[in-house]
C-alpha cells in the first residue's frame, strides 16, 4: 500500500477447503536491511515522547489515560453452582409476572396473551440472604403437538434439573384437568413442590385460593405476581424446601466460562446451534420464526473447556416498529449481547445477504464486542451459491474482514467443531494488549514513511498514543492537529497488520492538544 487508507484488505488464511476462514495479520518480518530497535531502546524512546507530551496543556482525564489508572473492567464473576427452582404451570397462569416480581425487575418477557414464554429460562435470584436459580418455564400442556408439545417438553425437563417446584395456578379459574394432570406428572418427579394460588389480587379472593387445597400439594400460598400481595409469605415457604445446596447444579470453574452470545435475524438458526452444540433439545426450535423471546443461558462444554451459550431472540428490521412480546424480545436481546464477550452471527448461507443481516454484525462491533460469523445452513448451499456468497460477504463485510468465519451446519451439526478454534482466537484479538513502548515505536515508524496529508497548510503531528483498555483495544492518540477519517482507518489497518487483533472491533480516538504558552 503506498497511500494512506488505501482499501487493501488484510491476508486472509484459508483453512481445510475454504470451510473456515481467520483473517491473518501480513508477515512481521522487517524488510532487507531494516534494523529492530531493542526492547531498551524502544522504552526510551517513548520516555523521550512521553515527557515531551508535558509541554503540552493537559486535562485531568489526560494524566489520568497517561498515568495508566484506566482500569480494566473486571470480569464477572460467577457463582457456584446454586440451588434451582423451576416455576411452571398451565399457560397464561402468570409464571413469567412471578418471576420478574421475585427478581425485582423485568426480566421475562409478559404479555396479556398466552404463551409467550417458550424455552426454560434460568435467573439468578436472592431472598433473605440466600441465592438461588430461578428458572421460567413455558406454557405446561398435556396432549399437545407440534410447537405446544416442545414448550411442555422443555417445562418437564425444567422439573428433572430441578431442586424444588413452584407450581403456579390460577386462583380465579380453579382446579383444571391440566392442573390435575401436572400435579400427577409432579408426584412422579419427586421433587418438593409449593403451590402458589395466583391472581389473589385483594382479599375478597382468599376463598378461591382456598378451593386449591384439593390438589393435594398442601397449602395453597395465595398471592398476586401483578401487584406483589403475598409473595414474601411464599418465598419463605420457598426457602423451607430448596436446599442451600444444589444436588443438581454443577459448581462453575474459577473465573467463570466466556460468554458468547448467538445472534442474528429471525429463522437463521441460532436455537439448532446451541441444541447442536449442547447435544439435547435445549431450546424450542421451529419452523415459525421467532420462536426464542427470551435469552437463554447454556453451559456447554466444548474440547474440555466450558462456555456460556446465549441464545437471543432474532433481531427484527425495525424495533421501533416491533410491538408486543417480540419488542421486548428485541430489547433483551440487546441487553444480551452487552453482557457477552463476543458475538456469534449467524447468517443462513442459503439465502441473499440482507441489509438486516449487516445491521446486526454492526450491533455486535458497536458493543464493542468481539465477532464470529457464521454462514448456517451449508448443507442447503450449492456450488454456484458458494461462489455468490463468498462474492457478497467480501463486497458486503469488507469492513468486518478482521472477523473470523466458519461455514457450518447446525442441523446436521457439520463442521460445528470447528467453532471452538474461532471463538478462541476472536477472544485472544479481543483481550490484546500492546505496550506502550512498542506501540509509539510503531507509530514513529509508520508517521515517518506516510505522513498525514496537509490540510490547510498544516499537517498534523503525533505525539504520544497508549492503549488505555483492551476488551476492546481502545487506543488514544495525542497529536497536534485532528487526525482524519481516512488516516485513522489507515492506522487500523496497520495495527492489525503487525498485531493481528483478530476477531476484534479496534477503537481509536484523537486528542488534539495545544503547545502550552510560555509565561
Amino acid at each position: 500500500m503506498n497511500e494512506a487508507g488505501s482499501p487493501v484488505g488484510p491476508t486472509m488464511e484459508r483453512v481445510t477447503d475454504d470451510e473456515t476462514i481467520i483473517p491473518a495479520p501480513d508477515s512481521q518480518e522487517s524488510a532487507p536491511g531494516t534494523v529492530q530497535p531493542d526492547e531498551g531502546e524502544v522504552a526510551a524512546r517513548a520516555r523521550a515522547m512521553r515527557s515531551s507530551l508535558d509541554h503540552y496543556d493537559l486535562d485531568e482525564e489526560d494524566l489520568a489515560l497517561l498515568a495508566g489508572s484506566a482500569e480494566e473492567p473486571a470480569p464477572e464473576a460467577e457463582r457456584p453452582g446454586l440451588p434451582v427452582l423451576a416455576v411452571v404451570g398451565r399457560p397464561n397462569v402468570g409464571k413469567s409476572t412471578l418471576v420478574n416480581r421475585i427478581l425485582g425487575r423485568r426480566e421475562a418477557v409478559v404479555q396479556d396473551t398466552p404463551g409467550v414464554t417458550r424455552d426454560r429460562v434460568s435467573y439468578p435470584a436472592e431472598w433473605a440472604g440466600r441465592d438461588f436459580m430461578l428458572v421460567d418455564t413455558g406454557g405446561w400442556e398435556i396432549d399437545v403437538k407440534g410447537l405446544d408439545r416442545a414448550v411442555a417438553d422443555q417445562a418437564e425437563i425444567a422439573v428433572d434439573l430441578a431442586d424444588a417446584v413452584l407450581l403456579v395456578v390460577d386462583a380465579t379459574v380453579g382446579i383444571t384437568d391440566t392442573d390435575e394432570r401436572v400435579v400427577t406428572l409432579l408426584r412422579r418427579a419427586g421433587k418438593p413442590v409449593v403451590l402458589a394460588a395466583n391472581k389473589v389480587d385483594s382479599p375478597m379472593q382468599e376463598a378461591d385460593a382456598a378451593s386449591l387445597w384439593g390438589l393435594g400439594l398442601g397449602e395453597p400460598h395465595a398471592i398476586s405476581g401483578l401487584h406483589g400481595r403475598g409473595t414474601g409469605d411464599l418465598l419463605d415457604a420457598i426457602l423451607k424446601v430448596l436446599p442451600t445446596e444444589s444436588a443438581i447444579a454443577r459448581a462453575l470453574p474459577q473465573g467463570g466460562p466466556r460468554r458468547i452470545a448467538l445472534i442474528g435475524r429471525p429463522n437463521v438458526g441460532k436455537s439448532s446451534l446451541l441444541n447442536a452444540l449442547a447435544g439435547q433439545e435445549r431450546v424450542v426450535v421451529s419452523e415459525l420464526a421467532g420462536t426464542t423471546r427470551d435469552p437463554v443461558d447454556e453451559l456447554i462444554e466444548l474440547e474440555g473447556r466450558p462456555w456460556w451459550f446465549v441464545d437471543t431472540a432474532g433481531i427484527r428490521r425495525r424495533v421501533n416498529r416491533t410491538t408486543g412480546a417480540d419488542y421486548y424480545a428485541s430489547i433483551r436481546t440487546q441487553a444480551a449481547i452487552e453482557k457477552a464477550e463476543l458475538g456469534l452471527v449467524l447468517l443462513d448461507a442459503s439465502e441473499p445477504l440482507t441489509e438486516q443481516d449487516i445491521r446486526v454484525i454492526q450491533q455486535v462491533v458497536d458493543a464493542g464486542r468481539a465477532l464470529v460469523i457464521v454462514n448456517n445452513k451449508w448443507d442447503l448451499v450449492d456450488e454456484e451459491r458458494q461462489a455468490q456468497l463468498r462474492a457478497d460477504l467480501e463486497r458486503e463485510l469488507v469492513q468486518v474482514a478482521w472477523a473470523p468465519q466458519i461455514n457450518l451446519s447446525a442441523l446436521t451439526r457439520w463442521h460445528t467443531n470447528r467453532l471452538t478454534r474461532a471463538l478462541e482466537i476472536a477472544l485472544e484479538g479481543w483481550g490484546t494488549r500492546i505496550s506502550t513502548g512498542r506501540l509509539n515505536a510503531f507509530l514513529g515508524q509508520l508517521v515517518a514513511a506516510h505522513p498525514h496529508p496537509l490540510r490547510g497548510g498544516k499537517q498534523p503531528r503525533i505525539l504520544f498514543a497508549t492503549q488505555v483498555s483492551s476488551r476492546p483495544p481502545r487506543f488514544v492518540v495525542f497529536a497536534t492537529g485532528f487526525l482524519d477519517p481516512a488516516y485513522r482507518r489507515f492506522i487500523e489497518r496497520r495495527l492489525r497488520e503487525d498485531f493481528g487483533f483478530v476477531g476484534s472491533p479496534v477503537r481509536i480516538s484523537v486528542r488534539v492538544r495545544e503547545r502550552r504558552r510560555r509565561r
